[in-house]
């Protein structure tokens, strides 16, 4: 999976995109088609970094954001956010949906 980093104003070292591709790899656990990864993260004017990924899957878009002091903090929130999606979205046609009481059940006696 080729994961898209963008920063908008402040640098992309190699330790961030590290640790940004090593908690997106996590990801492939679910063994959904990811499709594409897209991550942008910036400094608020608070101090406060904010970070957003989005993530292509066959079945539509996964999108999750984090603001947070400490950059790899709000990494690892989007993450956590993420694989909850990918979780409900693997495990969604194999959910139990209650079921009409079948009125074949109820037999008349004479």
């Amino acid at each position: 999976m080729r994961v898209n980093i963008t920063g908008k104003n402040i640098e992309i070292t190699s330790a961030i995109r590290e640790h940004i591709e090593s908690k997106f790899k996590k990801l492939e656990k679910w063994q959904v088609d990811i499709i594409s990864c897209q991550t942008a993260f910036n400094e608020e004017p608070n101090k406060q970094m904010k970070f957003e990924a989005a993530i292509t899957v066959p079945k539509g878009k996964l999108v999750a954001s984090a603001t947070h002091e400490d950059l790899y903090a709000a990494v690892n929130e989007v993450e956590q956010k993420l694989e909850r999606q990918l979780n409900k979205l693997r495990h969604k046609p194999e959910a139990r949906r209650t079921e009409k009481p079948e009125l074949a059940e109820v037999e008349e006696v004479e």
